[in-house]
This record gives structure tokens, sequence and C-alpha cells, in this order.
């Protein structure tokens, strides 16, 4: 879905990212204040269904239609859709348990779980600067997590809600990782509409346990949820067009202040001082390791925009 950089014209790829940002973050609180009514599964397939639309235009528009439909490893499409199904499932899950600002924090260890993976899965060599961001960003998630290691009912409740959201990360780690090698051979486009589509078929499968009928305004904003996952996606693809993946990546970090407002205007949160920390010190690991890819001259931004952030 990602074409070579076509010019460089960073303010505009700022706005689209950060655009991209506020939407899967005004996303997640849409999933949160449904949480109560819907089960997770539910939500994932509104959210992949309502989005296949928008992408299927977008290609139509770019002229990708024809690449986005033409698979050489489809096994390796179906993986990845259970993987990245796997990981909105566990992040809704944990949406319904914990505070936004809180789920979007433990979120940022993505990077580092996908640093520690690339070294054992693929060989790639980690040296002294980014082990220590590793152990950076680990502590950090060690801060995070453990007021949640509770044994009341309520703390039992919170505890597997961070949980969900750590496994989370780790699921899109091993997506981060697997994209990396379905881009060798398939067209990005193709990746992004067959996960839509396998995320919308796997999370259809959870009917059987029960689902909700939701009335016509619920209805109304589960589709208006999937558009925006639909545009959102476009609009971080689109980012990449005019600017690189290295100048881009610590603008991610935005979703923690967007989720500190959402989350205090509309559901009443705010960030624990564990929570603050513990983001502090993983966004600190984070920016060491792309600062130091950046040295070594690392080109994944193709990966990077067909990765949902959400997914």
């Amino acid at each position: 879905m990602t074409k070579p950089l076509t010019s460089h014209r960073p303010l505009l790829a700022v706005a689209l990212k950060l655009g991209a940002l506020f939407l899967f973050t005004s996303m997640s609180a849409l999933v949160k204040a449904l949480s109560d009514e819907f089960p997770p599964g539910q939500l994932v397939f509104f959210r992949s269904l309502f989005a296949i639309p928008v992408i299927i235009l977008w290609l139509i528009a770019r002229r990708e239609l024809a690449q986005g439909f033409v698979v050489k490893k489809p096994m390796g499409h179906f993986w990845r859709g259970v993987l990245g199904t796997s990981a909105m499932g566990l992040t809704f899950t944990g949406l319904s348990l914990l505070p936004l600002p809180e789920v979007t924090a433990i979120g940022y260890a993505t990077p580092i779980f996908t640093l520690i993976l690339a070294a054992v899965m693929l060989g790639e060599r980690i040296r002294m600067i980014r082990i220590g961001a590793v152990a950076l960003g680990l502590l950090g998630v060690m801060i995070m997590i453990w007021p949640r290691l509770g044994t009341t009912q309520m703390e039992t409740a919170a505890t597997i809600g961070a949980l969900c959201v750590l496994g989370a990360t780790f699921a899109r780690a091993f997506v981060q990782i697997h994209i990396r090698q379905l881009v060798k051979v398939d067209h990005p486009a193709a990746i992004v509409f067959y996960f839509s589509l396998t995320a919308t078929l796997l999370s259809a499968l959870t009917a059987i346990w029960g689902w909700t009928m939701p009335t016509l305004s619920q209805a109304l904003i589960l589709i208006t949820m999937g558009l925006i996952g639909g545009v959102a996606q476009i609009l971080v693809t689109s980012s990449y067009r005019f600017g690189q993946a290295s100048m881009l990546a610590p603008y991610d970090y935005a979703t923690m202040l967007f989720a500190i407002v959402i989350g205090y205007f509309v559901f009443d949160e705010l960030p624990t001082v564990a929570i603050l920390i513990g983001a502090a010190l993983v966004i600190a690991g984070n920016v060491v390791v792309i600062w130091r890819e950046h040295q070594l001259g690392l080109e994944r931004g193709k990966a990077r925009s067909v990765t949902d952030p959400k997914a």
C-alpha cells in the first residue's frame, strides 16, 4: 500500500501521522465506551468489516486494487491475520478493564519486544546500546504492570486487563516480524486488505459464544468505529509517502497526550504516577532504538506503514 517516498514534505507527513494517531485513539475510546455492551470479538468484527470498504476505495484511487488481491504467500497472510486479530481482541479486552491512558502506555512496549524477537527469530545482532534500550523499556513495563498484580476481585480484573494488553504487545511484535517477511514477496496493499478480511472472518466465529443485538444508535457507532480505523490506516500509509519512517516514529507517542485528554474528559480517568514513570522509561528506550536504527540506516518504514497500531 506504500509507494516510495514521492516528495519530502515533512509538515504534511507529520500532520497525516498525527491525524491518524488521533483517529486511532478516538477509535479506542469508542471501543471502551461500547465494551460494557458488546463482547470483544463483536467489536473486532465491526472494526475490521467496515474498514474494508474504505481500504478498497483507497486502493481504487491509488490504482492498486489488483495488487491488493494478489498474494504469493496466502498462509503467511492467514497467520498475520491470526496474530493481528488476537492482538486486537486482547487490546479491546484490556480497554474494557483498564483506563485508556494505561492501555496506551503499555502498548508502547511493542517496539521493545519486536527488537527482542528480531534477535531471536531473525538473528539480528543487538549491540550494547540497543541492549540498554531494551533493559530500560522492560523496566518501564514492570513499573506499569506491578501495581496491577493484586489479589482482590477488583485488582484481579485489572490484572487480567494488564496481562491482556501486555499479551497484545507481544502479538503485535510478532506481527511486525511477520510483516518484514511478507513485504519481501507481497505488495503492502495485499497485506492491509487481507488482514482486514481475515480479521473479519476470524472475529465472526466468536458469534457462537453470543453476540449482542445493537440498537440503531449503537450500530451507527460500531460502523463509525470501523470507518475511523480504515481512514486512520490510510492516513498512516499516506504519511510515509511524504516523510521518512525515522522522522515520523517519535510522533507515535502523541497518542499518550490524546489518551490523557480523551480519558479525562470522556471517562474521568487520569494516569497514575507509576504509569507516567513507566511510560517515560519505555518511550526513552524506544527513542534510543529509533536513534540507533537511524544511525545504522535500517529501513523498516515499509513494514511500519502496513502495521495497524491497534491490530
